[in-house]
């Protein structure tokens, strides 16, 4: 791990949202010339840029943002300086008041009874609150001037407006005061902020090309899934193209990990709520969870997570020391009752597949085992061209309470952990605190193609769920001994990783993953029994992967030719294989790829044989 290099992105990070911080500011005093009646709630920095939630006479339109920027820029060629000044609590109230900034004055009398810490949980804004971390209990708060405008702050910010760099408004939105709906509704102005004018631009064609890679949008014009109000929000239901992708993914995972031992199990979709009342879920998750009720009078629930499923499957009979590591490995759907607004297309549902396993083992097999399942990522995520970054989660050595185990067994288990990564010769990070309650992890966070980054692999160790369900074996000293859980996701959320995966290739699935990886494209009517043949040796092509043939389809609509080659570019098929007069009398096929290159004339064998190299090694050949 390089610590330096670590400190260095994370000294360039803090700097960025400094800057941000004080681009907000810049945006609050230039709404105050425009509209001096406005009243200021909150305005921190955020991911890529900042905002300011603003209660003001009229409703803001995009051609106001426009204004208001042009009054930034006037005000930051001023070289007005962010000076710092603090006052006690009481006068800090008294001057708020006079200068009719209720939502400010509210802050300071919540500050001045309940604390900062109350206040950072109702805002979300640490530096609203104008305290410094570690003067809980003060009297004395900052403001920041910047020009006219005062500001309840806390800093830290730039010298002066002269070191902000260029911005961007970006949209408004209505936000309820303190996130509360019984609040007054406040006009919340986002922007954003870098260093350069290319660092924007880049910025600003990543967010296009991101709404042109919309999953939810490319998922119905490709077929892959829908949505339907009769079944439900959340609940996604997925077309025979879709469940191909879906099958193919699942096929892929299954084709790493069964080599390394992993057996398949098979576990209901309902329980009775014990099961997570023993597990210690229930109580922090009964409100996610959907209830069902039957004849019988108990109490069930449709299965949120499938680890205690799988500790029963362990508890079935007696294990020895002989039989591990045990390693269950199941597809299966959990079912989560997230709030309406929350959900999104296939990024958040209801209906949650995953890909799951859980590895029983004693505490001495854990390096092997937590190796084992690092190579079964590592191998997953190559063919997609996504950078992986590494995580170690740990405990907060600090606040003991919080978690399962002694001190001694947290810092064996995040040793053997990090004697892993060292094995592995990456770089990986630290974040204290961020281990689960049962044990510290190793999350993996993917770099898509448009640098957004996912956290969707992870490795568990658990040492709850084998304690509060008695879990044993029997030791080669003819006593019972505790094993270790494992708990490990490759794709995480089947859902999640395909909405991730349709906007890393705007739709245009390798040619392995594709539904249709061949589009036959007769010229006239008079080719198409040539197409059918083309069709019939591409299907007796074997393949050694699940799927018995390569996916080939005929148009045989009553189109022009480049209408039909649009058709398939539109679907994304990689290959359209263009049949005339010539094509049929020599027993070839023109080949012209989504892409717009055209590979020329093939034969047939020769073309089967690229298509099936890209499948069996989940590679795309070279184009050109």
């Amino acid at each position: 791990m390089s610590t330096s290099l670590a400190a260095e992105k994370e000294q360039a990070q803090q700097d960025l949202d400094r800057m941000r911080h004080s681009t907000a500011h810049l945006m609050a005093a230039a709404v105050q010339l425009l509209w001096p009646e406005a009243k200021f709630g909150v305005g921190p920095a955020i991911k890529n840029g900042f905002y300011y939630d603003i209660e003001l006479p009229e409703a803001l339109t995009p051609k106001d943002l426009g204004r208001i920027e042009q009054k930034m820029r006037e005000l930051k060629n001023k070289k007005l300086g962010y000076d710092r000044i603090e006052v006690g609590i009481d006068e800090a109230i008294e001057e708020m008041s006079k200068r009719n900034q209720p939502y400010k004055v509210e802050l300071l009398n919540l500050l001045k009874e309940r604390g900062s810490t109350a206040v950072v949980q109702e805002t979300g804004d640490a530096e609203a609150i104008g305290l410094s971390e570690g003067q809980e209990g003060s009297t004395v708060v900052s403001f920041y001037q910047t020009g006219h405008f005062l500001d309840l702050c806390r800093g830290p910010h730039v010298e002066d407006t002269t070191h902000i760099g260029v911005f961007k408004l970006m949209s408004i939105a209505g936000a309820y005061w303190r996130g509360n709906e019984n609040n007054p509704q406040l006009q919340r102005l986002y922007g954003t902020a870098f260093n350069t004018k290319e660092e924007l631009d880049h910025y600003l064609w990543l967010l296009e090309e991101s709404k042109k890679r919309d999953h939810r949008r490319l998922g119905q014009e490709l077929d892959l899934f829908a949505f339907s109000d009769l079944v439900g929000g959340g609940l996604p239901l997925f077309t025979p193209k879709g469940t191909l992708v879906r099958d193919l993914l699942e096929e892929f995972v299954q084709s790493l990990q069964e080599p390394l031992g992993y057996q398949r199990v098979h576990i209901p979709h309902i329980t009775k709520n014990d099961l997570y009342k023993t597990s210690g879920h229930w109580e922090k998750f009964q409100e996610d969870i959907f209830h069902v009720s039957g004849k019988s009078g108990e109490d069930f629930c449709m299965k949120p997570m499938n680890c205690p499923h799988h500790t029963q499957i362990y508890a079935s009979r007696m294990r020895s020391y002989r039989e591990l590591p045990i390693r269950l490995s199941e597809v299966t759907t959990v079912y989560r009752d997230e709030l309406p607004g929350t959900l999104h297309g296939l990024s958040r549902v209801r209906a949650i597949t995953q890909d799951d396993a859980h590895v029983f083992c004693t505490p001495d097999q854990v390096q092997e085992e937590v190796l084992r399942i690092y190579s079964i990522i590592e191998n997953f995520y190559k063919p997609f061209g996504m950078t992986l970054a590494v995580r170690l989660s740990l405990w907060d050595e600090e606040h003991p309470e919080k978690y399962l185990g002694t001190p001694e067994l947290w810092n064996s288990a995040q040793e053997q952990l990090r004697a892993v990564l060292r094995m592995k010769g990456i770089e990986w990070v630290e974040e204290v605190g961020e281990a689960a309650f049962y044990g510290p992890k190793i999350d993996f966070t993917a770099l898509d193609a448009l640098e957004r980054t996912w956290q969707l692999a992870t490795i568990q160790l658990d040492f709850n769920l084998p304690e509060r369900f008695n879990l044993e074996y029997m030791g080669p000293d003819g006593h019972a001994a505790r094993p270790v859980m494992l708990h490990r996701a490759v794709l995480g959320s089947v859902e999640r990783f395909m909405s991730v995966l349709i906007e890393h290739y705007a739709g245009a699935f390798p040619t392995w993953l594709s539904p249709v990886q061949a589009m036959i494209i007769p010229i006239a009517d008079r080719h198409l029994d040539y197409a059918y043949q083309v069709k019939q040796s591409l299907l007796d092509v074997r393949l050694s992967s699940a799927r018995e043939s390569i996916r080939v389809e005929v148009d045989e609509a009553r189109e022009s030719m480049q209408k039909k080659i649009r058709n398939a570019q539109l679907q994304k098929v990689p290959y359209m294989l263009v049949l005339g007069d010539k094509e049929a009398e020599n027993g070839e096929v023109n080949v012209r790829h989504r892409s717009g290159v055209n590979l020329g004339t093939l034969s047939v064998s020769a073309l089967a044989e690229r298509i099936k190299q890209e499948i069996l090694t989940r590679n795309d050949l070279p184009r050109e």
